[in-house]
């Protein structure tokens, strides 16, 4: 079901939205060779602690899940593209990191993700990251009223196989409100024209997620949640939530 939000439930999701970008922001200052993840996530958990919210990663179960998801974000480094769980690995000069993020605060939930990379960047990987964020930024700019989620979609798409990219088959944003993962799903490849109509009040999550092969596939690793590239290159997925409003996209999770 497609939950339409008020001013006021906008303004209460940029609050959420605001935390969320703090812990990333904790995090992207945090990292540095020799940094583990499970650091990382110890930085991201301070922030959320001292804004009084929850994690809606923690404890998180869908039905693919082996096990409830042990962390407040998802730390995956290098070759894999999401859900990656924070453990004692240590970051090395030039890995490619992307870190999602969610908080819940009074209620309301916001979403969003960043890539980065440790140390000195590789010229690819530069060119990955620039690559997603102006997918991201594509989407966003279709994300208006009287559009639909295919062009958000086709938007994105667009921007990944222009580069010779790759993107998951199957995974892409979402709604989100009151709960983390709500209607409509949000492709990362489309048809303009097409889905669910963008109507004042609808709240996304828009993430490309993107593949420095080319290729679509991946692998998930025995853990039951990190989705790996099934060539073995280096992935980047960037996220923000955002609110389709009357003056256009209305992002919550700036900092």
């Amino acid at each position: 079901m497609v939950e339409i939000k008020s001013d006021a439930a906008l303004d209460a999701m940029r609050e959420a939205g605001r935390v969320v970008a703090d812990a990333l922001a904790a995090v992207r200052e945090a990292a540095a060779p020799g940094i583990s993840l499970t650091e990382l996530d110890e930085a991201a958990r301070a922030v959320l602690d001292a804004a009084g919210a929850s994690s809606p990663f923690l404890g998180y179960r869908p039905s693919f899940a082996p096990v409830p998801f042990p962390a407040v974000i998802c730390a995956s480094v290098n070759d894999a593209v999401v859900h990656g769980i924070p453990d004692g690995y240590k970051l090395r000069d030039g890995d490619l990191v992307s870190i999602d993020c969610g908080a819940v605060l009074d209620g309301w939930a916001g979403d969003a993700a960043v890539s980065f990379t440790v140390g000195t960047a590789r010229p690819e990987d530069t060119a990955l990251i620039e690559a997603t964020q102006r997918a991201l930024d594509a989407g966003i700019t279709a994300a208006v009223v009287g559009n639909r989620t295919g062009d958000i979609s086709h938007a994105i798409g667009r921007v990944v196989r222009a580069g010779r990219y790759g993107t998951p088959e199957g995974f892409g944003g979402h709604g989100i409100g009151r709960r983390m993962h709500e209607d409509p799903h949000v492709s990362n490849t489309g048809r303009p024209g097409r889905g669910y109509p963008l109507r004042r009040g609808l709240v996304l999550a828009i993430e490309p997620m993107l593949i420095a092969g080319g290729r679509d596939d991946y692998t998930t690793d025995p853990d039951g949640w990190t989705l790996r590239t099934g060539d073995g290159s280096r992935a980047a997925h960037i996220e923000h939530t955002v609110a389709i409003t009357e003056d256009g996209p209305r992002i919550l999770t700036l900092r």
